[in-house]
């Protein structure tokens, strides 16, 4: 009574009567606002009725305008390649997105509801063949979550155990794949016993070119680190005038594909792998893309309205990179002048591959032309 008496002496009538009205009207946002949020299952039935109808409008439009702005490059995280002034060197692949779509949940949800899983697509080759430029062109794909960073966890650091690898992996949600690239797998004897362990499920990728060409490519890279290197048409050869080509140095010897390839096929039928071409994912890299998504059983969404090609360069570039709306281009590491190497020497190690890629031809089942 004390308090109806001071109220009513206080403030005219007409002002308590807005008071109240505010009051009620906050009252009703605040609880429209805890139903939107998902926390109103205690209400009564037509209470939770109503909130449900208003989840079930949002959920498709929610998730349309996520995939539209995510497949328009305004996606999650992810260094890309550093372009040519290397604007991208402050994005890192383990920034998550601040919402995802969460599929069954019906809702917008922070990444931090997703789950660690291991990989179930892995690039496991071949060095300078082009791997970057693959994971790159699939991180702008929704439902494609990498690692940044070569793990090298099936030839370095096995002993570790899957809980360390694992860690390393972004979140996901379902629906998503996760994936990592270590070129160096392909290479190495052990690993596809060790994939194969971890799950005989898995999808692997293999980004193939030129033996002669990545060979160079390689070289190319070493010398930049380590210009006192001997020269390539030395490190080629184990006796130059009799054209014994020295096959255990490793830029040659990652190149003979079929050797390699017939290691992995002990474990891994040839359906869980897919040859991308890596001369196709430069000059139609769309088209190459297209079969990887397949491959992966997902929708097309990466497609030739990402790309554009940078004639400076001689590379493709992202027209909207993932995190920005600029284009991007591959980084300063990639696409290095290669040094002049002496024809005869390109001669005689194609004339060394030959017969390797031929089996390869074979066993794939694609002729990637490259003794045409």
């Amino acid at each position: 009574m004390a308090f109806s008496r001071l109220w009513s002496d206080t403030l005219p009538r007409s002002v308590s009567k807005k008071f109240v009205a505010m009051l009620c009207t906050l009252f009703t946002l605040l609880y429209f606002m805890h139903c939107l949020t998902d926390r109103c299952s205690t209400a009564s039935a037509p209470q939770r009725a109503c909130g449900q109808a208003a989840q079930d409008w949002r959920a498709p439009r929610s998730k349309t305008l996520l995939q539209k702005w995510i497949a328009t490059g305004f996606a999650d995280d992810a260094p890309l390649f550093g372009g040519e002034s290397d604007p991208w060197s402050h994005l890192s692949s383990s920034s998550p997105i601040p919402a995802v779509w969460s599929g069954g949940a019906g809702k917008l949800s922070p990444l931090s509801d997703g789950t660690k899983k291991l990989p179930q697509a892995i690039i496991i080759g071949v060095k300078k063949g082009g791997t970057r430029a693959l994971l790159e062109f699939l991180r702008v794909h929704p439902d494609i979550r990498a690692v940044g960073a070569e793990p090298h966890f099936f030839d370095r650091h096995y002993d570790k155990g899957l809980d360390w690898y694992r860690e390393l992996v972004p979140r996901t949600l379902e629906g998503q794949i996760t994936m990592e690239k270590t070129p160096s797998y392909f290479v190495t004897r052990e690993a596809p016993s060790r994939i194969y362990a971890m799950s005989r499920d898995t999808k692997l990728i293999v980004v193939v070119r030129d033996p002669v060409t990545r060979a160079v490519s390689d070289y190319t890279q070493t010398l930049s680190k380590k210009p006192d290197i001997p020269t390539f048409e030395s490190l080629t050869f184990r006796n130059r005038s009799a054209g014994l080509i020295d096959t255990s140095w490793s830029a040659v010897q990652i190149g003979i594909y079929a050797k390699h390839l017939d290691n992995w096929l002990r474990f891994f039928p040839l359906r869980q792998m897919l040859f991308v071409s890596g001369e196709r994912l430069i000059s139609d890299p769309a088209g190459e893309l297209a079969r990887v998504q397949d491959f992966l059983g997902l929708k097309r969404i990466v497609t030739d309205k990402h790309f554009y090609f940078n004639q400076t360069k001689g590379f493709p570039c992202l027209k909207k990179a993932e995190g920005s709306s600029k284009p991007h281009c591959l980084g300063k590491t990639k696409g290095r002048t290669h040094p002049d190497i002496q024809p005869q020497v390109l001669q005689r190690l194609r004339q060394f591959y030959r017969p390797f890629n031929m089996k390869f031809y074979q066993m794939t089942g694609h002729n990637f032309g490259w003794d045409e």
